[in-house]
């Protein structure tokens, strides 16, 4: 199996996109820890692996609070003895334009998706660098390749996970730690869902955009994920992996 005896931190685990790396991971023989404020949906994910013969765990997680870092590291350690793998998947988006962006939702935009990514890489440097080495993915978007009119915040925070990942990927190579993100295009989750495909004419818009002529699935970003989080890909750090369908490509 692709990720055999790998222990893998994943946040934004409870549902979407991160449950579905979370499954995932999983069958590919990894040790998951499922990080979420969502609890009971992310206990229903953690039941559902260890219940299907995976390994898993469940721990509630602000990505924004540095000591829950500092509790959730300490617990995947005490659990399963090391981190190899962290997926920083854990985001918010939001419209706004810049003249209707509040300080208050600029704020909290950037705490999630940009600090959240940095205080998840910087706890998870010393207890890769202890195993030997590890894999760091950080879900960016090609929101954080390319400007969007009606989202300034969500944009400026994908690009800074964007540098973020390549600054990372520099630092570290020297203790075998690599650092990647992944940038999808719009991809049908809860997260997208009530601002792009709340409805039909609204998602066939959405896939319009697409030259593949459809919007993404969770499936096509958690396997490109996986590659990345597993030694196929150990050539690859400071790399942006594009999942987006021919967006950007036009």
């Amino acid at each position: 199996m692709r990720l055999d005896n790998k222990v893998a931190l994943i946040t934004g685990g409870a549902r979407g996109q991160g449950a579905v790396e979370a499954r995932l991971f999983a069958a590919e023989g990894a040790n998951v820890v499922i990080c979420d404020i969502l609890d009971e949906e992310g206990k229903r994910i953690e039941s559902e692996i260890n219940n299907t013969g995976g390994s898993s765990l469940f721990a509630h997680l602000d990505v924004t609070d540095e000591s829950e870092w500092q509790h959730v590291i300490e617990t995947t350690l005490n659990s399963f003895g090391q981190l190899d793998i962290l997926v920083n998947n854990a985001g918010i988006y939001k419209w706004s334009q810049v003249e209707e962006t509040t300080s208050e939702l600029w704020d909290q935009t950037m705490d999630i998706n940009a600090k959240g990514v940095f205080l998840g890489t910087k706890h998870a440097i010393a207890p890769m660098r202890n195993s030997g080495g590890g894999s760091i993915v950080n879900i960016s978007s090609v929101a954080g390749l390319v400007g969007s009119a009606n989202a300034a915040a969500y944009c400026a925070s994908k690009g800074a996970v964007r540098l973020l990942t390549k600054s990372t990927a520099i630092q570290y190579a020297k203790d075998g730690i690599r650092a990647n993100s992944v940038h999808p295009g719009i991809i049908d989750t809860p997260m997208t869902t009530p601002n792009l495909l709340a409805t039909k004419e609204a998602r066939d818009r959405s896939a319009s955009r697409h030259p593949l002529g459809r919007v993404g699935t969770s499936e096509d970003v958690a396997y490109g994920v996986l590659f990345l989080a597993s030694d196929e890909s150990s050539f690859m750090t400071g790399s942006e992996l594009v999942i987006d369908g021919g967006l950007t490509a036009q």
